[in-house]
C-alpha cells in the first residue's frame, strides 16, 4: 500500500510581488534599505545570502514599527 506522502509536488514556483500600502513609498523604502545595509556593512545583491538580506529586512521592519509607534503616540522626531 503506497504511503500518503507519495503525491507529486504540484506547487508552482511563482514570484510574488508585494505592493506597498501607501503609493509612492517605494523610493523611500529603497533608500532606507541601502542606508541600513551600509550601516551593517552589507552588500546587497544576488551574491549575498538570505540571512544577510534578512538582517536588513528585519531592521527595516523594526524601524518602521518604531516610527509608527511614535506617530500613534503623538510623539514625532
Amino acid at each position: 500500500m503506497p504511503s500518503k506522502n507519495t503525491r507529486k509536488n504540484t506547487r508552482k514556483t511563482t514570484r510574488k510581488t508585494k505592493t506597498a500600502l501607501v503609493q509612492g513609498v517605494e523610493n523611500a523604502l529603497d533608500r532606507m534599505k541601502y542606508e541600513i545595509a551600509q550601516e551593517f556593512s552589507v552588500h546587497l545583491g544576488p551574491d549575498s545570502t538570505s540571512r544577510t538580506n534578512g538582517s536588513v529586512g528585519g531592521e527595516i521592519t523594526k524601524r518602521l514599527v518604531a516610527m509608527a509607534k511614535q506617530q500613534l503616540s503623538g510623539k514625532s522626531k
